[in-house]
């Protein structure tokens, strides 16, 4: 298990590059399953639970081959379809969440697609049903191993349908997308997902041959095709980095410029910082943020009502950048309610910013009421562990900002969704040392 050590209180300067987005990594990944043609992707994030997919694909009998930095070559020309009933594959498969998305592009290709219950994030539950539920209205048979908690789903050929989903699953939309591409006749998804890694997932299997329309709406109708061809493609950068870069300027008081974030596709992003404060300057496609050495002041609404912050799904707020939110709010001048609906158990991180000296109220485990010091009493350095990646990335912003040395364990957490992260801090002046 390694460790960061950090030396909080010191500004920060320079400009920051944010990486390939993470959570479309893990959708395009599972696309190239779909053909036997070359696949080119550029700017994939170098962290761990990407690594971990490749590593997957590369079993199943996927060629990869690395031509660059961020850019590999895939061809699923020769797939091992005896790799996923074997005891290696339902160790594998469970360490990673995004393995849930090579079913669908299985399905629709060879028939059959399965997986153990994966794991990720201890976040709350996570259902599946969304996913396996759209498998069935396309046609395929379910079956559920309990003893082994593994799952699978199986089809000759599948068949469009109708389809109101029962949530806006990210994940789920990404999967039924990829099993309908191939079915046979029309498949109508109202309720979709549409925020940008799904609209780039689809743009993408229309240059591979895919009939997809309504692409950024809530109702894609999806005409299927006999079979698809190779592409290439660039993934965006991750607006959760950037969100995260955005809190640390201000928790520093640094003055930082986030480079190339394509700011068509922040959605709220920006108006949600602006909220609690904070000067977010559009300079061409980068983010410019001031040094705040005045500190900054949340916005109450019109009426003189107190802020809420909630997640919703797209173009409402992530859910992944409500712990950013929160931490920022702790040195905030105000208050501000934040409401974390989607997951039940990811606020639970509190407890260690209230050993820092934050003024936090929980209310149960989807509400926080944070009171700000308005930079009148520091947080002070603590030793803690990162429960998730975005609750990690939190508390490294919290321990930068903290008068002091602070101690986070368990930063495997933040490698899974953040690529170099202390090499990266270090270039903008970041006083943080890793140690095994």
């Amino acid at each position: 298990m390694a460790t960061f050590i950090i030396e909080g209180g010191h500004q920060l300067k320079g400009s920051i590059q944010p990486q390939g987005a993470k959570n479309e990594a893990l959708q395009i990944l599972c696309a190239v399953l779909l053909t036997p043609e070359l696949v080119t992707i550029h700017n994939i994030p170098d962290i761990v639970d990407v690594n971990k997919l490749i590593i997957l694909l590369g079993k199943l009998g996927v060629k990869t081959n690395k031509i660059s930095s961020g850019s590999y070559t895939f061809q699923a020309d020769d797939v091992n379809l005896d790799y996923l009933e074997s005891a290696e594959f339902k160790q594998d498969g469970r360490g990673l969440r995004g393995s849930i998305m090579i079913v669908g592009p299985l399905l629709a290709r060879f028939g059959k697609g399965y997986i153990p219950k994966p794991g990720g994030d201890k976040i709350g539950r996570r259902r599946l049903d969304t996913h396996f539920e759209g498998f069935i209205n396309l046609g395929a048979k379910f079956r559920y191993n309990r003893e082994d908690h593994f799952y699978g789903v199986e089809a000759k050929r599948l068949k469009g349908a109708y389809m109101l989903l029962d949530e806006a699953s990210v994940t789920g939309t990404a999967n039924i997308v990829m099993a309908a591409v191939l079915a046979e006749g029309t498949t109508t998804i109202y309720n979709a997902a549409c925020e940008p890694y799904l609209q780039q997932l689809c743009n993408m299997l229309n240059r591979m041959g895919a009939k997809i329309s309504g692409i950024g709406s809530n109702m894609l109708v999806i005409e299927g095709v006999d079979s698809l061809g190779g592409t290439d493609h660039r993934m965006l950068p991750d607006m959760i980095e950037i969100g995260s870069w955005i809190g640390l300027a201000a928790m520093t008081k640094s003055e930082l410029t986030i480079k190339n974030v394509s700011w068509d596709d922040l959605g709220q992003i920006p108006n949600v910082f602006r909220k609690l404060g904070i000067t977010v300057e559009k300079q061409g496609d980068d983010i410019h943020i001031p040094a705040h050495k005045d500190g900054y002041e949340i916005q109450n609404y019109i009426d003189g009502s107190i802020l809420t912050v909630a997640d919703a799904p797209w173009p409402g707020f992530t859910p992944d950048l409500l712990s950013i939110v929160l931490v920022i709010a702790t040195q905030a001048k105000g208050e501000v309610l934040i409401h974390q609906k989607m997951f039940e158990s990811r606020l639970f991180f509190v407890d260690k910013l209230i050993d820092m000296g934050a003024k936090i109220i929980l209310c149960d485990p989807h509400r926080a009421t944070v009171i700000g010091h308005d930079f009148k009493s520091m947080l002070k350095a603590t030793t803690m562990t990162s429960p998730d990646i975005r609750a990690g990335i939190s508390l490294l912003i919290a321990a930068l900002s903290a008068k002091g040395t602070s101690t986070i364990h368990n930063i495997e957490q933040i490698d899974r969704g953040y690529e170099n992260i202390d090499t990266r801090l270090r270039a903008i002046g970041a006083k943080i040392t890793r140690v095994s």
